[in-house]
Protein backbone atom coordinates (compact mmCIF):
# COMPACT_ATOMS: atom_id res chain seq x y z
CA UNK A 1 0.00 0.00 0.00
CA UNK A 2 1.38 3.37 -1.01
CA UNK A 3 1.81 6.41 1.19
CA UNK A 4 -1.13 8.23 -0.39
CA UNK A 5 -3.51 5.31 0.20
CA UNK A 6 -2.27 4.97 3.78
CA UNK A 7 -2.78 8.71 4.38
CA UNK A 8 -6.34 8.58 3.05
CA UNK A 9 -7.15 5.60 5.27
CA UNK A 10 -5.67 7.42 8.27
CA UNK A 11 -7.71 10.53 7.43
CA UNK A 12 -10.89 8.43 7.48
CA UNK A 13 -9.89 6.83 10.77
CA UNK A 14 -9.19 10.25 12.31
CA UNK A 15 -12.68 11.42 11.30
CA UNK A 16 -14.26 8.34 12.89
CA UNK A 17 -12.25 8.87 16.07
CA UNK A 18 -13.23 12.56 16.13
CA UNK A 19 -16.90 11.59 15.95
CA UNK A 20 -16.43 9.00 18.71
CA UNK A 21 -14.72 11.63 20.89
CA UNK A 22 -17.46 14.20 20.28
CA UNK A 23 -20.13 11.73 21.36
CA UNK A 24 -18.23 10.14 24.23
CA UNK A 25 -18.98 6.68 25.51
CA UNK A 26 -22.60 7.52 26.25
CA UNK A 27 -24.11 8.00 22.81
CA UNK A 28 -27.47 9.68 23.19
CA UNK A 29 -29.61 10.61 20.21
CA UNK A 30 -31.59 13.25 22.10
CA UNK A 31 -28.40 15.06 23.13
CA UNK A 32 -27.20 14.88 19.54
CA UNK A 33 -30.54 16.11 18.18
CA UNK A 34 -30.59 19.10 20.54
CA UNK A 35 -26.97 20.19 20.02
CA UNK A 36 -26.50 22.00 16.71
CA UNK A 37 -22.77 22.47 17.27
CA UNK A 38 -22.34 18.71 17.78
CA UNK A 39 -24.34 18.03 14.62
CA UNK A 40 -22.17 20.45 12.64
CA UNK A 41 -18.95 18.89 13.94
CA UNK A 42 -20.08 15.37 13.13
CA UNK A 43 -21.40 16.31 9.70
CA UNK A 44 -18.11 18.06 8.92
CA UNK A 45 -16.19 14.89 9.72
CA UNK A 46 -18.58 12.77 7.65
CA UNK A 47 -18.02 15.15 4.72
CA UNK A 48 -14.24 14.95 5.13
CA UNK A 49 -14.47 11.17 5.40
CA UNK A 50 -16.55 10.99 2.23
CA UNK A 51 -14.09 13.17 0.34
CA UNK A 52 -11.17 10.99 1.44
CA UNK A 53 -13.13 7.88 0.42
CA UNK A 54 -13.89 9.38 -2.98
CA UNK A 55 -10.20 10.06 -3.58
CA UNK A 56 -9.32 6.60 -2.29
CA UNK A 57 -11.75 4.95 -4.72
CA UNK A 58 -10.24 6.90 -7.60
CA UNK A 59 -6.73 5.73 -6.65
CA UNK A 60 -7.68 2.17 -5.70
CA UNK A 61 -11.12 1.21 -7.07
CA UNK A 62 -10.87 -2.39 -5.86
CA UNK A 63 -10.18 -1.58 -2.20
CA UNK A 64 -12.17 -3.80 0.12
CA UNK A 65 -14.35 -1.40 2.08
CA UNK A 66 -18.02 -2.24 2.39
CA UNK A 67 -20.38 0.61 1.56
CA UNK A 68 -17.54 2.73 0.17
CA UNK A 69 -19.79 4.19 -2.51
CA UNK A 70 -22.51 4.92 0.05
CA UNK A 71 -19.97 6.85 2.13
CA UNK A 72 -19.26 9.09 -0.86
CA UNK A 73 -22.99 9.41 -1.54
CA UNK A 74 -23.59 10.48 2.08
CA UNK A 75 -20.87 13.11 1.70
CA UNK A 76 -22.51 14.44 -1.45
CA UNK A 77 -25.89 14.55 0.21
CA UNK A 78 -24.53 16.34 3.28
CA UNK A 79 -22.72 18.83 1.06
CA UNK A 80 -25.29 19.48 -1.63
CA UNK A 81 -28.57 18.33 -0.14
CA UNK A 82 -27.92 19.44 3.40
CA UNK A 83 -31.50 20.63 3.83
CA UNK A 84 -32.86 17.15 3.15
CA UNK A 85 -30.75 15.33 5.75
CA UNK A 86 -32.56 14.10 8.84
CA UNK A 87 -30.82 13.70 12.18
CA UNK A 88 -32.01 10.10 12.28
CA UNK A 89 -30.12 9.38 9.04
CA UNK A 90 -26.87 10.76 10.41
CA UNK A 91 -27.42 8.92 13.68
CA UNK A 92 -27.92 5.66 11.80
CA UNK A 93 -24.58 6.17 10.04
CA UNK A 94 -22.90 6.81 13.39
CA UNK A 95 -24.37 3.81 15.20
CA UNK A 96 -24.61 1.19 12.45
CA UNK A 97 -21.91 1.96 9.90
CA UNK A 98 -19.00 3.75 11.57
CA UNK A 99 -18.01 0.82 13.83
CA UNK A 100 -17.85 -1.51 10.81
CA UNK A 101 -15.93 1.04 8.77
CA UNK A 102 -13.48 1.63 11.61
CA UNK A 103 -12.69 -2.08 11.83
CA UNK A 104 -12.18 -2.32 8.07
CA UNK A 105 -9.87 0.70 8.01
CA UNK A 106 -7.79 -0.61 10.92
CA UNK A 107 -7.39 -3.99 9.20
CA UNK A 108 -6.33 -2.32 5.97
CA UNK A 109 -3.78 -0.16 7.78
CA UNK A 110 -2.38 -3.18 9.60
CA UNK A 111 -1.96 -5.21 6.40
Amino acid sequence: MGNEISKLLKDILICIENIENYLGTHKNFDEYRQNRMLQDAIERNLITMGEAMNTLLKRMPTISISNSRRIVDARNRLTHGYDSIENTQVWSIIIKHLPVLKNEIIKLLES
